[in-house]
């Protein structure tokens, strides 16, 4: 099925990211992961894709798994990333011979070690350029991401919005955002894109804090701000695994609840290929 179908429904969705594993322990780990997460009957699954496309056939594998096997909406992340006009029409093929049916499209990070992102492979230099392909074959259903905090690249939050409308009008279907801590965060970003002419829905991500200093590290990398509150909660307990997991957990609990009251499309789990965090959650915002 289509995101966009069930969107159009007007029912709450619920879904989670998870990465392709990289070792067999991982596999193991994601295995059963998955099967926790499995009993909570999620909307759609998305699968993350590497940088440089380093885990695309794991990804891929992964993708084929879900969809195929255990037999759940999946959306595919895709990247510009070393992408030449021949391998997207190739890997398109490859997905859709597959029945995925949706897709995240992305630019991708720049090369590690580089500031800016430069595709040498040719033409795909942004989203809106894989976007656009994507959507002249109408097989697919395209989301694109979100930053309720600007991107880091954006100039102002006024020309973050303008590339996603561009982004939107080649295209795509709905749009996922990225993590936040904040909800008047995402209320302005939504208001924003409204008033911009952005009528697709706007999905929130969602991670909670279960370890301190990794989340922070990511925050660091895409200028998402953790609330002075919620810093001075955390830090305290930080080599507190258990501790910084209640805290973490609580807040987004908190944080989901008043998205749900405020009538948000859906709830989208950055899993981090972790159940316990997710599963603790949902058991509380769905009694």
């Amino acid at each position: 099925m289509k995101i966009s179908d069930l969107l159009a429904k007007n029912e709450i969705t619920y879904s989670f990211e998870f990465f392709p594993p990289k070792n067999y322990s991982s596999i193991l780990e994601l295995g059963i992961n998955v099967g926790q997460l499995m009993k909570l009957s999620p909307s759609f699954i998305s699968v993350t894709y590497g940088a440089g496309g380093s885990t695309q056939d794991a990804s891929f594998d992964l993708i084929d798994y879900i969809q195929n096997k255990i037999g759940l909406t999946t959306m595919a992340h895709y990247t510009c990333v070393n992408a030449s006009k021949e391998k997207v029409e190739q890997d398109l093929k490859f997905l859709h011979d597959r029945n995925i049916s949706n897709l995240m499209l992305l630019r991708g990070d720049p090369p590690k070690g580089t500031k800016d992102f430069v595709n040498k492979a040719g033409y795909f230099q942004h989203a809106s350029d894989l976007i656009e392909l994507a959507a002249a074959k109408s097989l697919f259903c395209i989301g694109a991401a979100g930053y309720p905090e600007k991107h880091p690249e954006s100039v102002n939050m006024d020309n973050d919005i303008n590339y996603l409308k561009y982004k939107v009008d080649k295209g795509a279907h709905f749009v996922v955002t990225q993590m936040f801590f904040d909800n008047n965060y995402y209320y302005n970003f939504v208001q924003k894109a409204r008033e911009a002419g952005i009528d697709k829905p706007i999905i929130p991500g969602i991670i909670p804090i279960v370890n301190y200093k990794q989340i922070k590290k990511f925050s660091d990398m895409c200028g998402t701000q953790i609330p002075d509150e919620l810093v001075q909660q955390l830090e305290p307990y930080q080599d507190n695994r258990e501790k910084t997991y209640q805290i973490g957990v609580d807040y987004a609990i908190h944080q989901c609840r008043e998205l749900l009251e405020e009538g948000v499309p859906g709830l989208h789990f950055y899993t981090l290929n972790k159940s316990r965090a997710t599963v603790d959650i949902f058991s509380e915002i769905r009694k």
